[in-house]
């Protein structure tokens, strides 16, 4: 009887030739690898396989239904919802994509990627985009090549709480943090407080989330700076793999603070430190169920770590969902197609930013003895901290809001709310507001009386 292993002859050597190849190019980058992203490497199975056939006249290859041509053979009732689309778009929504996704969306997501560098960033090498399923897909990525038991993740704390499903129940990686928000101040040195007590030499990985999920902040230039150099300190004493959650991208509501990933000024900096970059369609371009993320790393893009990489991601693809959706990415190649989508886009953020003007006057009214409003500026969010002194915890606030105001908010661990002001109403920000003081008021005098 036949056995499969993990280290099979042909497997074996694909990932034992990409992890060279990565040594290569970064040392630092090779003792970050997980166990299982040391081993995985894209196999010469049928999506390989199929991909060398592309454009053979005859190509029995791929198990998807056509017309023996390469069209669509689909009920007429399933395409006349993508009626709009031209005959070879239409086909390619409705078959395949290749793993790695559809090479036209990589390369018009790397072109809006770089839209509005400066000259400095925009010198910065990266690869090709990967496509993932969501950001979510691609985080999951990163923390299998990346992750594992005994892996520390430093992230500033509040977090969102999917990085804890993601790296530590997912792989076992260890969850460390520092506050993110110091004498009500965005505290620059999270992620080196946060790893500052842990053995040096040790690889880890930090989550940079800005704007960020569930503060809703974007650091400002000078900011910028003591991440960058707080980081610099943790690349002196290990390899640091520093994941850019780009998620609300481009989504910046005050003048003088940057709307460019770190991921730009971070890329190059430090032979121990390898930014990488998660960021998508979901809130850049308001495409929230379409699940279309990219996943890119701070390498030339046909370089052999490059390669290497891509194989990796591509496996680990194959392994779970098998390949991105091909119809999401043919609806957001439309748009990055259409010259007026950058002026759509800023339209969004403007109105965006509207109710989050109104929103922070309407946050000045609150009782600082209450509930306070930590700095905000950005992407989609406020977070709001209770006052220890009132010994009310945020889920109280949150069911008492349920249950007498007709209102929703997140409870973000014991002492944080979070307002997701994207979707609320301008007008009604201020009416939220005052129901959430309500409540708190509510609950602590109710509680003071007893």
């Amino acid at each position: 009887m036949a056995t499969y292993t993990a280290g099979d002859a042909i497997g074996e050597n694909r990932s034992m030739s990409g992890n060279q190849a990565i040594a290569d190019a970064s040392p630092a980058l090779a003792r970050l690898l997980s166990p299982l992203g040391e081993r995985v490497a894209f196999p010469p199975d049928i999506p390989f396989q199929a991909a060398q056939a592309r454009g053979k006249a005859l190509n029995a290859t791929i198990g998807q239904i056509t017309d023996g041509r390469g069209g669509i053979v689909v009920p007429a009732s399933l395409s006349v919802a993508l009626g709009s689309l031209a005959p070879t778009d239409r086909n390619r929504a409705m078959l395949y994509s290749p793993v790695e996704g559809i090479a036209e969306v990589r390369e018009a997501w790397r072109r809006w990627q770089r839209h509005g560098l400066s000259q400095r960033e925009d010198s910065q090498v990266s690869t090709l985009p990967l496509v993932t399923v969501g950001l979510t897909h691609g985080l999951s990525l990163v923390a299998d090549m990346f992750g594992g038991p005994g892996r520390w993740v430093a992230v500033p704390a509040p977090f969102w709480g999917n990085y804890r499903q993601t790296f530590a129940v997912r792989t076992g990686a260890q969850i460390v943090t520092a506050p993110a928000y110091r004498e009500g101040r965005y505290n620059c040195e999270a992620i080196s407080e946060a790893l500052a007590d842990r053995p040096s030499g040790e690889p880890a990985i930090a989550i940079l989330n800005l704007p960020s999920n569930p503060g809703g902040y974007a650091a400002t230039t000078a900011e910028r700076d003591r991440i960058r150099v707080s980081l610099l300190e943790v690349a002196d004493n290990r390899p640091l793999l520093v994941v850019c959650d780009d998620a609300y991208a481009g989504l910046v509501y005050e003048q003088g603070v940057p709307s460019a990933s770190l991921f730009w000024e971070l890329a190059g900096l430090h032979p121990n430190l390898i930014p990488v970059k998660l960021d998508g369609a979901t809130k850049e371009l308001s495409f929230f169920g379409g699940r279309l993320g990219f996943l890119t790393f701070p390498f030339e893009r046909d370089s052999e770590v490059a390669k290497a990489l891509e194989s990796k991601v591509k496996c680990l693809t194959r392994a779970t969902v098998g390949s991105p959706p091909a119809v999401t990415q043919i609806i957001v190649l439309q748009a990055l197609k259409n010259e007026c989508t950058r002026a759509e886009v800023e339209e969004i953020r403007r109105r965006l930013g509207a109710r989050y003007r109104v929103l922070k006057e309407a946050l000045t009214t609150l009782d600082p003895k209450l509930l306070r409003p930590l700095p905000f500026n950005a992407g989609c969010f406020a977070l709001l901290e209770l006052d220890p002194a009132t010994g009310l915890r945020a889920d109280d606030i949150r069911r008492h809001l349920l249950d007498h105001h007709d209102t929703g908010v997140i409870a973000i661990g014991e002492n944080h709310l979070r307002i997701a002001f994207c979707s609320v109403r301008k007008s009604a920000l201020p009416e939220l507001v005052e129901r959430l003081e309500r409540s708190v008021s509510d609950l602590f005098a109710g509680g003071s009386a007893l």
